[in-house]
């Protein structure tokens, strides 16, 4: 029997490349090898505000988006998170047997607090959810970037605290596919990861901008002081665009240090633009002929989530048994 494993995405922002090269990707590559479950997770989009229609539209892009990247709904469950309840109903049970220091003590909670003026409960329960995520399918495998290694491992910690109190319940996941995607940062700011909530117009390459915008922000990336590539002597934003090069082109480490040493920055940044448009003009092409046929969409999202109800339902019975709740 294959390992299952679970990977999920906010339907906020445009995705952008490094979505694509450093997860994204990556779904495509393994669905065949496992029991894959991709979600597109509204639920944990809303722990801040999103306005209604724009929210309802970005779900339905970015199902559009990984189908046009080449998940295959044949063999993948392709989720919307809000459309199979016992998402919030496991979420609900584990809240109950999760300390409220443990979720105080992460990260991005900490950061997003000292950001805000007011926050909503949602916030602070946002690794429950995930957990929630995880545990739900009894997923095997859950393939996550730095960002969010610390909320895997609370997964972790409250499934082991359930079974603890209430007996052999959940499977532990483990905390990483071997191998992840590149790691993509800003093109206007190389040492931060490349983020869909950042608005400034050249930070992202959205995988739906046209070549001449994609160009565009390539061209204005920032460099370093040198005039042309050192290969020992580089700077973030160089060491980001050859990284940006070599994840679309799949070029190995020898090759690229034999063909940008000593090259100019501005032929360089010619060279990874014409890469990335060349990498995602047949995926845009896709996307527009998926996203032409709305029933097409709506219909893989109602067999993905007709496919996974029957695990999730089994694992929140058995929740419900194990804490003695109610069940038919």
């Amino acid at each position: 029997m294959k390992k299952r494993v679970l990977s999920g995405i906010q339907p906020t922002g445009s995705p952008h490349i490094g979505n694509y090269l450093g997860a994204l990707k990556n779904w495509v590559k393994i669905q065949y090898d496992y029991d894959s479950i991709y979600c597109i997770v509204d639920l944990h989009a809303v722990t801040v505000y999103q306005d209604p229609a724009e929210l309802r539209s970005k779900i339905l892009e970015l199902a559009g988006m990984l189908l046009a990247i080449g998940i295959d709904p044949k063999n993948s469950s392709l989720v919307i998170q809000s459309s199979v309840p016992e998402h919030a109903e496991l979420a609900w049970m584990l809240t109950c047997v999760t300390p409220v220091g443990w979720l105080e003590r992460m990260t991005q909670y900490k950061a997003k607090t000292e950001a805000q003026e007011s926050i909503g409960d949602g916030l602070l329960q946002y690794p429950v959810l995930m957990a929630a995520d995880i545990l739900l399918y009894q997923a095997n495998i859950v393939p996550v970037g730095d960002d969010q290694t610390q909320h895997l491992e609370l997964a972790r910690d409250i499934a082991q605290r359930f079974n603890s109190l209430y007996g052999d319940t959940f499977s532990m996941p483990e905390t990483r596919l071997p191998a992840f995607g590149a790691r993509i940062m800003g093109l206007d700011e190389p040492d931060k990861k490349m983020s869909k909530s950042t608005v400034a117009a050249g930070h992202a390459v959205s995988l739906l901008d046209p070549p001449d915008v994609i160009r565009k922000k390539i061209m204005r990336a920032t460099t370093d002081s040198n005039p042309a590539v050192d290969m020992e002597a580089m700077g973030p934003g160089v060491r980001n665009l050859l990284a940006i090069y070599q994840a679309f082109t799949e070029a190995s480490t020898d090759q690229v240090r034999a063909d940008f040493q000593g090259l100019r920055y501005g032929d360089l940044k010619k060279r990874v633009a014409e890469a990335v448009v060349a990498s995602l003009d047949p995926i845009q092409q896709r996307y527009r002929e998926i996203t032409a046929d709305p029933a097409y969409i709506a219909k893989v999202l109602e067999e993905g989530a007709a496919r996974v109800t029957p695990f999730a339902r089994a694992t929140v019975e058995k929740a419900k048994q194990a804490m003695g709740l109610y069940t038919r």
